[in-house]
């Protein structure tokens, strides 16, 4: 069985960073998605799609996946840079021979 490992990105409507500390274990998918027939809604004959396991390190979720026997893939997370600023660096005087260098 194939899944991904990976440490999914916080939604549009999140402003802190609380919960995307932990690493999910995903099944690949085994069937294609597509539309149904009644209400047009998207649907897949895998049901393992559904499933989502949370560990907290990337160390527990690569345990689990090779005591289970399953060969996994690694998305490796993009730390955030983090450039600290004052708000008084937007009316700080730059001359004009330093911002062109």
């Amino acid at each position: 069985m194939e899944v991904r490992i990976y440490r999914p990105s916080k939604s549009a409507m999140q402003s802190g960073r609380a919960k995307g500390q932990d690493w999910v274990v995903e099944y690949e998918l085994k069937s294609p998605r597509s539309p149904e027939s009644l209400m047009g809604w998207t649907s897949s004959g895998d049901t393992l799609n559904q499933v989502k396991l949370k560990f907290p390190t990337l160390e527990q979720a690569k345990g689990f996946a090779e005591a289970k026997g399953w060969t996994f893939t690694v998305i490796e997370y993009q730390e955030r840079k983090i450039v600290p600023k004052n708000y008084v660096d937007n009316f700080k005087y730059i001359p004009l021979e330093e911002a062109s260098a």
